[in-house]
């Protein structure tokens, strides 16, 4: 990394940075790219409801100080023109098309939740482009999943200020304090911020989270078709998407390092960001084991 890579990379953050497009395919993309020019670079891939703006900037900013991070809207979320997809292979498809357009030929996946479905399918259908793969509060197909339950638990939660406080972190007093943290942290940006498109996007996502988990994957053949390195992760109390599918996953993928993180829930990457960016740092500088 230059010194110009490193000045260029300290005065962009994602709370700062300008929000880019790229159009093909008949959709116009938005993303935000932070971190020095040269490297593998980290593509982000979102969770349910989520756009740009819903990444927590501790996790973001701190993974771009030594590489490229791309946070991306897939087709039809936030400021991205197009129709959300109602299943991932489509999801999968739109996001292979935005890194065809930035004419990527290597990159790293970190997909959270409904995003590390989508990071699976392309793991496993794209395996020359995916050097390494991060999969955060996920499920395999036809793992266990508790979506609407979940949601329908948290917004009638009225008193909480936002609803990613109870679908997120677990009711202890160390957790809805990181989560209060995390939720200051994601507001800090005032101008510029993403958009917000509503059932557009939500019911679509739903369907395809739902029907992703419905559908038995006989002989776990996505799982075993990803040859990658890869680190799973999940909190110890996710109700969104328990800890059993990063379990599950973890048996299945032939590389797999897995990492479970105490009190916490869905969003243990954010409550624990420190320590997450540390084992995600340590997972993509290690060599490859030789065979």
């Amino acid at each position: 990394m230059t010194k110009r890579d490193i000045a260029s990379q300290d005065a962009t953050t994602l709370e700062t940075a300008p929000t880019r497009y790229i159009e093909g395919h008949g959709i116009r993309f938005a993303y935000r790219r932070l971190g020095p020019a040269t490297g593998t670079p980290l593509v982000l891939l979102q969770h349910f409801s989520g756009n740009i703006d819903a990444w927590d900037p501790a996790v973001v900013n701190a993974l771009a100080t030594d590489r490229p991070v791309i946070a991306f809207d897939n087709a039809g979320v936030g400021r991205s023109t197009g129709q959300t997809p109602d299943n991932v292979e489509a999801m999968a498809r739109d996001a292979i098309n935005f890194v065809d357009l930035l004419d990527l030929s290597k990159v790293d996946l970190l997909g959270f939740s409904l995003g590390g479905c989508v990071a699976q399918q392309i793991a496993a259908e794209h395996g020359q482009l995916v050097r390494k793969l991060i999969l955060v509060g996920t499920a395999p197909k036809g793992g266990e999943e508790h979506l609407l339950a979940v949601l329908q638990d948290a917004f009638s939660k009225t008193d909480a200020p936002d609803p990613r406080l109870p679908l997120f972190f677990t009711t202890s007093p160390a957790s809805q304090s990181s989560g209060l943290a995390f939720l200051k942290r994601a507001k800090v940006r005032q101008d510029d911020r993403d958009t917000d498109n509503g059932s557009a996007v939500t019911d679509p996502q739903a369907k395809a989270l739902i029907t992703w988990c419905a559908t038995p994957d006989p002989g776990h053949a996505i799982l075993r078709a990803i040859r990658q390195p890869t680190l799973v992760v999940s909190g110890s109390h996710d109700t969104m998407l328990p800890a059993s599918n990063a379990y599950a996953m973890s048996r299945e993928l032939s590389n797999a390092q897995l990492v479970l993180y105490p009190d916490s829930g869905h969003g243990a990457l954010f409550q624990h960001h420190e320590m997450f960016v540390s084992h995600v740092r340590t997972f993509l500088d290690a060599q490859p084991v030789a065979a």
